[in-house]
Formats: C-alpha cells, sequence, structure tokens
C-alpha cells in the first residue's frame, strides 16, 4: 500500500471497533488457555507494559512498519521478535511509555510520532504483563538508532507482505517454558514472529482488511 493511501485511511481506522479476541485467538499458541489457567491467580497483580506498532513510508513511499529483534540474554524474552516498547514507568501513562521506549529502543523521536487508536491489551503469563499497544505513525522515514543494550536488530517489514497469507504458516518454535510447540506463526523477513507479538499483528492485519 502506498503511504498516502495508508494516510487517507486513518480516519476509518480510528472508527473501525477493536476486533480483540477474535483475531488474537487466530495466532494463539497451542497451551496459551491452560496456562492462563494456571496463572489467573496473579493476573491482578501484572504488571504493565506499552508498546507501539509504529507506521511510516520507505524510501519509495511503500507502507512500512517497525519490529525487534531483542537481544539474548538470560531471561525470558531472550532473542524474540517485539514492537518497540516497554515497562510503564511511575506517574506514565501507556501511551507515553510506549513513545518514550520507541524513541529509546529505535530512535524515533516521540514527536513526530501521531498516534491512531490503542490496540486490545495482551497478558503475557511467563513475565506476569499486561502490554497495552498502540497504533501509531510518522509521516517521514525514520533515521533509526538502535539501541545497543537492548536490540539485536531493527526489522522494517512491508505492508503488502505482512498482508500477503504466503507469510502465514506453522512453525515449530522453543518456549520460555523449556518446550516446544507447534504454533501459529508470520514469517517476516526471515524471523518467526509469534506469541503476544503476532496476536497483536493480527488484530491489525483484520482492522487493516476490514477497510475494504
Amino acid at each position: 500500500m502506498n503511504f498516502n493511501e495508508f494516510l487517507q485511511s486513518v480516519s476509518k481506522i480510528k472508527n473501525i471497533p477493536l476486533t480483540a479476541e477474535a483475531s488474537h485467538i487466530k495466532m494463539m499458541p497451542p497451551f496459551r488457555q491452560q496456562l492462563l489457567e494456571h496463572t489467573k491467580h496473579k493476573i491482578k497483580s501484572a504488571k504493565k507494559a506499552g508498546v507501539l506498532a509504529l507506521f511510516y513510508p520507505n524510501k519509495n513511499n511503500e507502507t512500512t512498519f517497525v519490529l525487534i529483534l531483542r537481544k539474548s540474554y538470560n531471561g525470558i524474552h531472550s532473542a524474540q521478535i517485539a514492537f518497540p516498547g516497554g515497562k510503564l514507568e511511575p506517574n506514565e501513562s501507556l501511551a507515553n511509555a510506549a513513545l518514550r521506549e520507541t524513541q529509546e529502543e529505535v530512535g524515533v523521536p516521540v514527536n513526530q510520532v501521531e498516534l491512531i487508536k490503542p490496540l486490545s491489551e495482551v497478558y503475557i503469563p511467563p513475565s506476569n504483563f499486561y502490554v497495552h499497544p498502540f497504533w501509531g505513525f510518522t509521516k517521514t522515514t525514520p533515521l533509526f538508532v538502535k539501541q545497543d543494550t537492548e536490540v539485536e536488530a531493527i526489522i522494517e517489514v512491508s505492508l503488502e507482505d505482512f498482508l500477503n497469507d504466503k507469510f502465514l504458516t506453522n512453525r515449530w518454535v522453543n518456549t520460555s517454558y523449556s518446550m516446544e510447540v507447534e504454533t501459529p506463526v508470520f514469517l517476516l523477513n526471515n524471523h518467526v514472529v509469534w506469541g503476544a507479538t503476532a496476536m497483536i499483528l493480527s488484530e491489525i492485519k483484520d482492522l487493516l482488511k476490514a477497510l475494504s
């Protein structure tokens, strides 16, 4: 999609109801419901994080969005594909957390980003986080600068590829529970995207398809 077309659709996107569970379930790992049942006592104490699905024009004015590959470390989200974002700081809104962390992790200034709408939150049992995604855009091609301590690589994904169902498949993945499961994934730029990130992307995809 040409980025000018995307901008013209923003007002329509704002008015489309969120699809939430109907979209999330398409990309849910098979063990998620069981895991939620086992961890439901923790949900009330869950930490909060804000992440940003940032859309922008590439150098050819094609609509693109950014994901990150997190650094390998001794932790739950080691070497995973994610949206830029992070945990909520004291006296901070979730939207501001998403914008601040995006600037820190990939170098896009907060004042260059316009938010379209919040998306449906996703609970992540292994880390006991409620992730609150926001959909936004910048009208200029970003000059990305990755945060070397947190980000291994910046991944720029074509909207055209993302909407192509040939990049939607199943793969066996290693989970934070030291087990391998087969789960729905997006194959984007040769990266396997699954779990919470894939669930959020599924809602974005359904909202975009609702435009046609």
